[in-house]
């Protein structure tokens, strides 16, 4: 199949291609820094020529819930307008476990806004739910770390290998457009600090200290189960453990 993955270059995008391609399938890469800017639309006709099928693993950082809803509005809008005009017949996309349950949190709201237009959009559809990937300790870590001390949510969840859903979303993109699919999340839960404190130790990054606490861009709303998946998920093979000895 010739399937298009747009964040092509992001953390999921980058593992997605990979295991398309070793399943032998013609792989178009969408990405800004290759020419295609789904904000403006530019280069995405040309792109999507000959595509069936299109994964969408586009991410955001910023903290203004507006700016986000914008930003997953205009992109999704664009690739599903030039989905249309290219006969693509299924459209992937990675989103969150929990989306509708986090109401603070930008990220949280762009993807709402994604799923919605995706759902009431012309291309039928899949949209796969998944937790927090392995790395999204170390992640925090970078963002919020401030001479030496970095703040970390004491959050439940239960993280999956990023492998893991690139894999799931490759075959999911090579197979028939299923609507809403279960949630998908790693083989147990971790304690979110406790998560940083072993990938620090295990990365061997210069001194950090690490402080639990609520941040402006994790709050409260994300305590308890609220992350966790729902019953039925599919559970993917890798642990934190092992994912953690790749790391040292």
């Amino acid at each position: 199949m010739r399937i298009a993955v747009a964040g092509a270059t992001g953390n999921i995008g980058v593992l997605t291609v990979a295991a398309l391609e070793q399943a032998g399938h013609d792989v178009v890469r969408i990405s800004r820094s290759l020419g295609v800017d789904l904000t403006t639309g530019h280069g995405l006709g040309a792109a999507l020529t000959g595509v069936e099928a299109v994964v969408d693993s586009t991410s955001y950082t910023g903290a203004d819930p507006d700016a986000a809803v914008t930003y997953f509005g205009t992109t999704t809008q664009n690739l599903l307008a030039a989905e249309v005009r290219a006969d693509v017949r299924h459209h992937v996309l990675l989103s969150i476990v929990g989306v509708d349950r986090v109401v603070g949190n930008a990220h949280y709201a762009g993807k709402r806004e994604q799923e919605h237009l995706v759902t009431e959009g012309p291309v039928p559809w899949t949209i796969v739910p998944a937790t927090q990937f392995h790395d999204f300790a170390a992640t925090l870590m970078s963002w919020t770390e401030q001479d030496g001390v970095a703040t970390i949510p004491p959050l439940l969840v239960q993280p999956i290998a990023p492998e893991d859903v690139a894999d799931v979303l490759a075959e999911i993109a090579t197979g028939a457009p299923q609507g809403r699919y279960r949630d998908v999340a790693g083989p147990e839960p971790q304690d979110l600090v406790d998560m940083a404190r072993r990938t620090k130790d295990a990365r061997g990054c210069h001194a950090v200290k690490l402080v639990p606490t609520w941040s402006s861009l994790l709050g409260a709303d994300m305590a308890g189960d609220v992350l966790l998946p729902s019953e039925g998920a599919r559970i993917a093979p890798t642990t934190f453990d092992e994912w953690l000895a790749r790391q040292r």
